[in-house]
């Protein structure tokens, strides 16, 4: 048989459902990852005199899942691996992890005995990502385990040009090195891991034993250096490291890539390999009430500003998103994604097309004279994405996207953000995310947000300012509150809860969403509290207990040093107190949690950003 068999996985930030906030999207920083490394090998799919990337043995990638699978899946992310597996059925995502998850996992791995297990993880799921990878060499020692994901991209540096690994001490090959973890991963992958990913993949298939095919480790070394040396340097920004097999002291074996930049509209679609799963509250049937199946989609991958406490501040990601043909290529995307089944769509930039205007109003034109055509009368290029049955959910499309609250009153005049926001609802759109963070002066001073004075030049006003432009033109409006920021009182809470409290009243916010700040690996604020080395996002138990379950990523240990439990716990009640049915969470009465509000922009929530 030429195929062996890989699970990938992306490890899940929580431990429980009941109370907390969880993020129900589609794991798209493992579906971005994996984008180029699929597609390639469902193309050498068959023969293998056509085999293009693969000589003789291949991931069990051979095909895609088909129409009828797609829109015939629910929200659930588990799925059974088959005989014969599509793309989509090799992917285990379960959510949270707990007994019931780890039971499972374990007799998936007994089922598939995989040769390759792929893991992407956040900080905060970092620690759940090494029982994932120990479970995988208990039960399949032989197993070869690659880590990738945000955790990864904030504590190993990419130091272009040199072999030289510059970690953080809370980064996986460091605590595996003194002893802190198991020694359970076997390779990381930072950055851009698009096409390098596609890399390592070809190197562990040429490093396997014919009959068992497993992989040899240090064969895997070789064969690496070979194709590099063959092929060049992959595109983007990115660094593989490959532990050595032969000694117990922490060496590694690096990689660094500084390739050229990626054309995101280039690489193969996120979902061409996997299902929609996700079913968002905020995008419902105007009829029946049924929440739609929401794709989400990014045009950028990654942030233009710099806020102190955003994951994407530390990030070696440069800004890359949709080049050339930008407007009509996010169209055919668009077209895409609904014949995989999308009814709604969520942009996860985390600036909508990088808050640049005339690039929005153009895109939302030719969208929305596309969905006002007959299908006979569409562009070739979209016709063909679309069949009949397409079409009506083409037409009834929804979407939102994030925009920011200087974005739309300080950089720009208040005439020019009411045309772009009237251009988007004409195209379908219907929410809008922005980022409050704190309603606090003193508190927005140290964070890079408040960039201009405009108006009253206070930051409550600009953020009413903002959310009354996105009112007026008949959207909804959703927002992340932020508490424990640098300045952070329980004065400034209040002051916060309340303010917010004023714009809920005047029905200038649909959806409000408390956040707790925690501590990412190499953002300034972690710097400045002086919590970069004592992070702990690896010890396997934690005493995970309310106050601090209401709220995402929040552990012990790693929340703002501003905060005492007795805050949170004051934080958790006030705001279900004041902001009432308004506030955001999972709770039983109140549902899943809708896309945009989280603690940062969905961009940095692990589900949205290859890695």
């Amino acid at each position: 048989m030429r195929y062996f068999p890989v699970l990938s996985v992306l490890a899940p930030v929580m431990t429980q459902t009941e109370g907390e906030i969880t993020y129900p999207g589609d794991p798209m920083c493992l579906y971005s990852a994996l984008s180029v490394a699929v597609h390639r090998a469902v193309a050498d799919a068959g023969p293998l005199n056509d085999a293009r990337h693969y000589n003789d043995l291949a991931p069990q990638w051979t095909r895609y899942p088909s129409k009828e699978y797609r829109l015939r899946v629910q929200d659930d992310g588990y799925r059974p691996y088959r005989t014969d597996p599509n793309t989509d059925e090799t992917v285990f995502d379960p959510r949270v992890w707990d007994e019931m998850s780890r039971a499972r996992w374990i007799q998936l791995l007994r089922e598939v005995r995989p040769r390759v297990v792929l893991i992407s993880a956040v900080s905060p799921a970092h620690r759940y990502a090494l029982e994932i990878a120990t479970l995988v060499k208990a039960e399949v020692p032989r197993a070869f385990v690659v880590l990738g994901g945000r955790h990864v991209d904030e504590t190993i540096s990419v130091v272009s040009g040199r072999s030289r690994v510059v970690q953080r001490s809370s980064s996986t090959l460091a605590v595996m090195a003194d002893g802190r973890a198991p020694r359970v991963v076997d390779a990381v992958v930072t950055g851009e891991a698009y096409f390098s990913l596609d890399v390592l993949m070809r190197a562990l298939a040429l490093s396997m034993d014919l009959t068992g095919r497993w992989v040899d480790a240090e064969e895997a070394v070789g064969a690496l250096r070979y194709l590099l040396h063959r092929d060049g340097p992959p595109a983007g920004k990115s660094a593989i490291y490959l532990a050595d097999a032969s000694g117990s002291d922490g060496t590694v074996h690096a990689f660094p890539f500084d390739g050229s930049s990626v054309d995101l509209a280039s690489l193969p679609a996120p979902y061409e390999a996997f299902a929609i799963r996700s079913h968002f509250p905020i995008f419902s049937d105007p009829e029946t009430g049924r929440t739609l199946r929401t794709a989400h989609f990014m045009m950028s991958n990654s942030c233009p500003y710099q806020c102190n406490f955003c994951s994407e501040s530390s990030l070696l990601n440069t800004l890359n998103r949709f080049k050339g043909d930008a407007v009509h290529r996010g169209v055919d995307r668009v077209c895409e994604y609904v014949s995989y089944g999308a009814e709604s769509i969520f942009f996860d930039d985390s600036i909508f097309w990088s808050g640049r205007f005339s690039d929005i109003i153009s895109f939302c034109t030719e969208l929305r004279d596309a969905r006002e055509c007959a299908r006979a009368a569409l562009p070739a290029r979209y016709r063909e994405l679309l069949d009949e049955t397409d079409m009506a959910r083409f037409k009834r499309l929804q979407w939102g996207a994030q925009l920011t609250v200087d974005t739309l009153v300080a950089l720009h005049r208040r005439q020019e953000s009411a045309e772009v926001l009237r251009r988007m609802r004409e195209a379908g759109c219907n929410y809008v995310y922005v980022g409050v963070e704190s309603m606090s002066e003193q508190v927005m001073g140290h964070v890079h947000k408040n960039l201009r004075k405009t108006g009253d030049g206070s930051w409550p006003g600009k953020v009413r300012d903002a959310v009354s432009l996105v009112k007026d033109q008949g959207l909804r409006v959703g927002t992340s509150v932020l508490f424990g920021l640098e300045g952070e009182t329980r004065g400034s809470i209040d002051e916060t809860i309340e303010e917010v409290g004023k714009l809920i009243d005047n029905r200038l916010i649909d959806l409000a969403s408390p956040n707790i700040l925690t501590y990412h690996p190499a953002t300034p604020i972690t710097r400045k509290h002086g919590m970069h080395d004592k992070l702990d996002y690896h010890s396997p138990r934690v005493d995970n207990r309310r106050p601090y379950t209401y709220f995402e990523e929040a552990f012990p240990g790693v929340v703002s040093r501003s905060l005492s439990e007795d805050d949170i716990w004051h934080i958790h009640r006030e705001t279900e107190h004041r902001w009432s049915s308004v506030r955001n969470d999972t709770s039983p009465e109140t549902g899943d949690r809708v896309p945009g509000l989280g603690s940062v922009p969905p961009a940095t929530s692990g589900r949205e950003v290859p890695g």
